[in-house]
C-alpha cells in the first residue's frame, strides 16, 4: 500500500523566520506553533516521516495557521503567500520522495490573489489552500471569486481549512470571547461547514461547474447532519419569516444535498473510527482522501498518521477502495504520479 498525506502542514524557513519578526504574526502563530518543531524544522519532519517507511508514506505540504490575511495588509499578506510558496514549491522540488506536491494560499485580503494563483501554478502547485473565511467576511463574496474562477480553469481543487479564533465570535451574548477552546472544537467545523453552505447557495458551484472542493476534516458537519442538509434543507424558507427563499431554491440546478455530495473531503479526523466511517458512508470511496493533520497530535507529529493509518487499514474495505482512499483519489485530485 502507498500512503499520500494530502493534507498536513509546514513552514518554510524563509516564511517562518520573516512570520516570527512581525509582532501580529508572532502573536497569531501562539504557543502551540512554536512548541511543535514539525511544523517549521525540516529535519524534525524527516523523522516523523521516517517512522512510516515501511507504509511508502509521502506528504502534500501545506501552510499552518494562521491565515496569511490575518498576518497584516495586503502587502505584507501578497509578500508572505510569495515567500510560503516558492518555499514549499522548493521542498517538492528537492525532496520529491517526501513531499508529492503543494497546496499553495494566497493573500485573500489582497486584489491580487488570483494573480498569486496563476504564480504558484506555475510553480506547479498542485491545489489551493483557502480558509473558511476571510477576516470575517464570507468565500462567496464577489470580490473573492476570481479566485474559485482562476481554480476551476485550471482544473486545481481548494482545499477549505477552517479558521474562528477565541476572539472572532463569543459563545453567548453576554461574552466578549469564547472559552475552553470551545471556538476550535466545535467552531472549526461549524466554520467549515457554513462556508460549505455559502458556496452551495450563492450558486458558485453552478457558475462554476468544473470547480473542485475539499472540505478538511471530513467534511466536518455535514455527515453526520445528513438529514438537516437534506429533507431539512428541501424545505428552505419554512423557517424564515423576513426573507423568501423560494426563488433561491428553485433557480438552484440541483437538490441542496447534491452539491453538498459534490465535495471532496479528507480522512483527517483525529484518530476517531466512528467519524471516520460516518465521513466515508457520506462521500464514498471515491471523494476521500487521506490525510492525518500533522503535526498536530499530542505527540507532535506521529500520532494522527499512526492512528488514521490503523483505522484504514481496520475498516471493512475492498482493496480497490482502500487504494483510492490511500492514495488514488489523491493522485487524481492533484494531479500526482
Amino acid at each position: 500500500m502507498r500512503y499520500i498525506d494530502a493534507f498536513n502542514h509546514f513552514f518554510p524557513h524563509r516564511l517562518w523566520d520573516r512570520m516570527l519578526q512581525t509582532e501580529g504574526a508572532a502573536r497569531d502563530i501562539g504557543m502551540r506553533m512554536r512548541g511543535v518543531p514539525a511544523i517549521y524544522d525540516l529535519d524534525e519532519r524527516f523523522r516523523v516521516m521516517d517512522l512510516f517507511k515501511a507504509k511508502n508514506y509521502t506528504q502534500v505540504i501545506s501552510l499552518g495557521m494562521p491565515p496569511l490575511e490575518a498576518l497584516g495588509g495586503p502587502k505584507e499578506s501578497e509578500e508572505f503567500a510569495r515567500l510560503g510558496n516558492d518555499g514549499l514549491a522548493e521542498l517538492v522540488a528537492r525532496h520529491p520522495d517526501r513531499f508529492v506536491g503543494f497546496l499553495a494560499s494566497l493573500p485573500m485580503n489582497s486584489p491580487n490573489a488570483a494573480k498569486e494563483a496563476e504564480r504558484a501554478f506555475r510553480l506547479g502547485a498542485n491545489a489551493l489552500q483557502i480558509h473558511s473565511n476571510v477576516n470575517g467576511a464570507p468565500l462567496d463574496d464577489e470580490q473573492y471569486f476570481p479566485v474559485f474562477e482562476t481554480a476551476a480553469k485550471h482544473g486545481k481543487a481548494i482545499f477549505l481549512h477552517p479558521s474562528r479564533t477565541a476572539g472572532d465570535l463569543p459563545d453567548y451574548k453576554t461574552e466578549k470571547k469564547s472559552k475552553y477552546e470551545i471556538w476550535w472544537t466545535f467552531g472549526w467545523p461549524y466554520e467549515t461547514s457554513a462556508a460549505m453552505a455559502r458556496l452551495v447557495f450563492s450558486g458558485m458551484m453552478d457558475k462554476l461547474p468544473d470547480l473542485k472542493v475539499l472540505a478538511h476534516h471530513l467534511g466536518a458537519m455535514v455527515p453526520f447532519f445528513e438529514g438537516r442538509v437534506g429533507p431539512g434543507w428541501d424545505q428552505l424558507g419554512k423557517r424564515t419569516s423576513d426573507e423568501d427563499y423560494t426563488a433561491l431554491l428553485k433557480s438552484l440546478k440541483k437538490r441542496p444535498f447534491d452539491y453538498f455530495k459534490d465535495f471532496y473531503a479528507d480522512a483527517a479526523v483525529f484518530g476517531s473510527r466512528p467519524a471516520t466511517e460516518c465521513g466515508l458512508a457520506f462521500y464514498g470511496e471515491d471523494r476521500v482522501l487521506f490525510a492525518s493533520d500533522c503535526p498536530f497530535d499530542p505527540e507532535r507529529g506521529p500520532g494522527y498518521i499512526r492512528d488514521t493509518i490503523a483505522i484504514i487499514e481496520a475498516l471493512d474495505l475492498t482493496p480497490q477502495a482502500r487504494e483510492k482512499i490511500c492514495f488514488k483519489n489523491a493522485q487524481k485530485l492533484l494531479g500526482i504520479k
